[in-house]
C-alpha cells in the first residue's frame, strides 16, 4: 500500500488550479500526505496527476469526509 492509499490518507478536492492546471484538475479527489512544514507555510503535499507529490497552496483545496465504503472504494482505486 502506497503512501497515497494508506487508510488514513485525508481526501481533499481541488477547487483552483490556476497555474498548475497540467498538474491539478478541479473538482477531482486527491490524497494528502502529511507536511507540517509545508503547512507552517499554507501548503500542502499533494499526490498530483504526475503520481508524485508536490507542494500547492492549500486554498486550492477543500477537505472532505467520505462515507467509509465510499472512501475505502475511493482509495483502493488510486
Amino acid at each position: 500500500m502506497t503512501a497515497s492509499t494508506t487508510p488514513n490518507s485525508k481526501l481533499v478536492i481541488c477547487v483552483n488550479n490556476a497555474g498548475y492546471e497540467a498538474s491539478l484538475e478541479r473538482r477531482k479527489l486527491y490524497s494528502v500526505l502529511t507536511d507540517s512544514e509545508a503547512k507552517k507555510h499554507k501548503l500542502v503535499r499533494v499526490i498530483d496527476e504526475s503520481g508524485e507529490d508536490y507542494l500547492y497552496p492549500e486554498s486550492f483545496f477543500v477537505s472532505i469526509t467520505l462515507p467509509p465504503a465510499t472512501r475505502q472504494a475511493v482509495l483502493a482505486m488510486a
